[in-house]
């Protein structure tokens, strides 16, 4: 006991200097981020009373300080001091009065926070910063290559990524609006947020779809967005693409960009951008664009028929070689979202079990080696290597991998016929699967401990069916059976509320139960412990919605230092009791039950207190953060109602403003009603003078009118005779030109018939010219006829020839009757025209006739009218 103290005193002493130094480091930093954001604070309270360019200055340096200071996690601390501060910034940024300078700053300083999914959250929902820069972004949309602009919409960006922004945020019409501009715009530097905003935004988000299609400019809209797909930047594309994807997959523009004619070239296009993207952001959005092309079944049915499919999924299974965990983060969603494609899951199976030999041997009994597997590394061990991966912030991987080989071995368990390459993936993943790693214990990591659990069971599941038909996989089964590390899962398994896993672990606890090794008392300790656990959260469960409803009490510290003395001594007394225990193993003592029977006594009563008060620190904590919350929301009112009343009250001043103009108007109104009541008295009078005047004016007129009827009488006779005379003549204009173009045509149907008529002797001649070649090959015919009936052979040959000889003749006979029958129907044509001609002629002449004798009328009637009127 001396020794074993005196060893444990050296170690501690050897420790504790350097825990002391990492102490008062994580002391020192944490009180620092404290007095800055205490100083932050106040600089925010005077700025805000008085906004003089001191107190901006001041205020400034105070972010920038907290800026250049580590604030991981700093809003998700739950603490009061970090909302008060991030409260007052956010509602500084949103003031259209901070200045631009000021507002980049706070903008920098709260994009800097948006460290990690939980505090972009907080930032969106419980602090509004969505809605804040979308109004600043509202208040420049006049300068959108402003500095601050495009600052906003990175950080909305970031922002928005996965998130669900409704259409009553506040602004977002006006974001809407503002992006599809600048989209259309031709300044490259805007276009490329413009385009991812605007891709966060639609996917997934029918309210915000459903508001841009209803817009007008929505098919310019779509015209620059396809316009956009032959940019030389991979970033543009793949946003373009997304946008595209999520407005019209489901109508006609969609239909036709992602038809069976493109849609292999775009499934070529993401994958190369996938495997050789311009960084993380554009794999991660085409990884997104990707999955959401899986959604629609056509699409999904279009990549089983992709003929490089293996080869790519080769290429993005080689991504896992890195030690990036957000690039095998996305590449392992992608393969998940594949495998909820049944025509996909085969296909993945064939590529990540594909025959692996020495290397997945090796590389199962070397499993600390971490991801260095290199390039040329088989695609099953890329995966399976995330699953033990000493890569910090990869967790999320580990659980997607077990997830997706969960999947994997489902389908290659179902197949009729299991490879031996499966069967050799099996032999490496298995010592991978006992490792400390997946087999955590309950309480801690309980997602990933239940996922490791189900995975183990089910490679348990497929050893159990292939144990006859594998080498040495029967004994490998039943040692693993009596593993005392297949407790934890087989305890999971048996207490879960899901009925497969359930049968499952009883099925492994029937082939077990058998073996000599195997603990089955250890087995019943840990169902018990799991039982008891879920019964402690159901009660603490219970008391926690109990304390909500009751305000929390205030704690001591003594209280707290009290019962953290206690549990100390509690820790001691227990360590000193076991190494008491450890030196009397052979000792069998009745006076040593009894003390550990009271000892046990007073350790659950310390045990009962502690609970109960951390129950206390709990709903403690819970009221503290719901007071932050409403801290934060009440201030974001109040900023909100502040700028409210600031716009209601310019509202009342130009109201004012408008009052006096409208009174001042109204007096000159009042002037020139008086002045236009005089005016209506003098033009009374005059109104009265005028109406003698008229009485007087109708009399004269009476008399005018009596005249002037008789006037146009006459003139109206003489004006319808110019009428006629006018027409007649118009008449004879046009018949005479009628006459002059009938002449012109028939010299030219005379030249055409002329032509005709020489074609027609040209083809005489030469019809009589065929007509004698056909006599004389005749006769040439009927001499060799003569010649050739002694010899077979030549005889044959010149029947040939007079074959086509007769075909010849048959040609020409063909074109004599045609060139007869063009003749016949031009001399058809040309008695018509000359019948034609003659019909023109007589109607000119009559025509001729009638127009001398109007003359001759004309002439008659003028001579009498003017001897009528003398």
């Amino acid at each position: 006991m001396p020794i074993r103290s005196w060893k444990r005193e050296e170690a501690v002493a050897a420790v504790s200097p350097v825990v002391d130094v990492s102490r008062r480091k994580k002391k020192y930093d944490r009180m620092d981020l404290t007095t800055c954001l205490k100083s932050l604070l106040l600089a925010i309270q005077q700025y805000r009373d008085s906004r003089t360019a001191q107190n901006a200055a001041q205020l400034q340096k105070q972010v920038e300080e907290v800026s250049g200071l580590k604030c991981d996690q700093l809003l998700s601390s739950g603490q009061v001091l970090p909302s008060e501060c991030v409260s007052g910034l956010v509602g500084l940024a949103g003031n259209p009065n901070t200045s631009p300078a000021l507002t980049s700053s706070i903008i920098s300083l709260l994009a800097q926070l948006a460290c990690d999914d939980d505090s972009r959250e907080m930032l969106h929902s419980s602090y509004n910063l969505t809605s804040t820069l979308a109004s600043v972004i509202h208040c420049h949309s006049a300068t959108p290559g402003e500095p601050l602009v495009l600052q906003c919409l990175q950080v909305l960006q970031k922002l928005t990524y996965n998130t669900r922004i409704f259409q009553s945020t506040n602004y977002i019409h006006e974001l809407i609006s503002f992006l599809m501009t600048n989209i259309q715009s031709h300044d490259d530097d805007i276009i490329m947020p413009c385009l991812g905003l605007m891709a966060n935004l639609c996917r997934d988000n029918h309210s915000v779809q459903s508001h841009i299609k209803s817009l007008d400019n929505v098919k310019p809209f779509y015209r620059t967005l396809i316009n956009f797909l032959a940019h030389n930047s991979l970033t543009v594309v793949v946003f373009t693409l997304s946008i595209l994807s999520s407005l019209t997959l489901n109508e006609k523009v969609g239909e036709k960009l992602f038809d069976a004619k493109n849609i292999h070239q775009t499934f070529q296009l993401v994958f190369n951008i996938i495997v050789n993207g311009d960084g993380t952001l554009t794999r991660k959005y085409s990884v997104d664009l990707l999955v959401d092309l899986l959604k629609n079944p056509k699409i999904a049915d279009f990549l089983t028929r992709y003929q490089h499919f293996s080869a790519c999924v080769s290429q993005v299974l080689g991504l896992l070689q890195s030690k990036d965990p957000d690039s095998a983060a996305k590449v392992l969603e992608l393969l998940l979202a594949m495998c909820s494609v049944s025509g996909l899951r085969g296909l993945l199976c064939e590529v990540v079990f594909k025959p692996a030999g020495a290397k997945l041997r090796a590389a199962g009994r070397r499993q600390g080696g971490g991801l260095d597997g290199g390039r040329k590394a088989e695609p099953g061990l890329a995966l399976v290597q995330w699953l033990s991966s000493p890569v910090e912030g990869a967790e999320s991987c580990s659980v997607q991998a077990l997830h997706l080989l969960n999947e994997l071995l489902e389908e290659a368990l179902g197949a009729e016929s299991v490879p031996d390459c499966v069967l050799s993936f099996v032999e490496m993943l298995l010592p991978v699967l006992n490792s400390p790693l997946t087999c955590l214990p309950p309480g801690s990591e309980n997602d990933l401990s239940q996922v490791c659990a189900e995975a183990l069971l089910r490679t348990l599941e497929l050893m159990s069916k292939l144990r006859q038909q594998v080498k040495d996989m029967e004994t490998s089964f039943y040692r693993m059976l009596q593993d005392q590390r297949i407790v934890t899962p087989l305890s999971l398994a048996l207490t879960s509320h899901h009925r497969e896993r359930v049968q499952t672990g009883l099925s492994l606890l029937f082939e077990a139960t058998p073996l000599p090794d195997f603990p089955s008392l250890v087995l019943g300790e840990s169902m018990a412990a799991n039982n008891a656990y879920r019964q402690r959260e159901a009660e603490l469960s219970v008391k926690r919605v109990a304390v909500q409803e009751v305000p929390p009490p205030r704690l001591n510290t003594s209280v707290l230092d009290c019962s953290s003395g206690s549990s100390r001594s509690v820790h001691c007394l227990v360590e000193k009791i076991q190494n008491g225990l450890e030196l009397q193993e052979q000792v069998k003592d009745s006076h040593v039950s009894e003390i550990i029977d009271v000892y046990e006594q007073k350790l659950s009563a310390f045990a009962s207190k502690e609970s109960r008060l951390q129950d206390l620190l709990e709903a403690k904590a819970l009221a503290l953060s719901q007071a932050d919350r409403l801290i934060a929301q009440y201030r974001f009112q109040r900023a909100q109602a502040e700028a409210e009343a600031r716009k209601l009250g310019g509202l009342l001043k130009d109201a004012e403003r408008r009052r006096e103009d409208l009174q001042s108007e109204l007096s000159n109104q009042v002037l020139e009603v008086e002045r236009s009541k005089a005016d209506m008295e003098e033009l009374l009078q005059h109104n009265a003078r005028l109406q003698r005047d008229s009485e007087e004016h109708q009399a004269l007129k009476g008399a005018y009118n009596a005249l002037l009827s008789r006037f146009n009488e006459s003139e109206r006779l003489l004006k319808d005779l110019q009428t006629a005379h006018i027409s007649l003549t118009k008449q004879n204009d046009t018949l005479r030109k009628n006459h002059e173009a009938l002449q012109l045509q028939h010299e030219k149907m005379a030249s055409v018939l002329e032509e005709r008529g020489e074609e027609i002797r040209s083809l005489h001649s030469d019809l009589q010219q065929k007509n004698s070649d056909i006599a004389g090959l005749r006769a040439e015919l009927r001499a060799e006829e003569e010649k050739v009936k002694e010899r077979d052979q030549e005889r044959r040959d010149l029947e040939e020839t007079v074959d086509v000889l007769r075909k010849e003749l048959n040609k020409t006979e063909q074109a004599r009757k045609d060139a007869s029958i063009k003749a016949s129907s031009l001399e058809l044509q040309k008695s018509q025209l000359e019948t034609k001609l003659k019909q023109k002629e007589d109607e000119l002449n009559k025509h001729s006739a009638m127009i001398a004798m109007i003359h001759s009328l004309s002439s008659g009637k003028m001579k009498s009218d003017v001897n009528l009127s003398l």
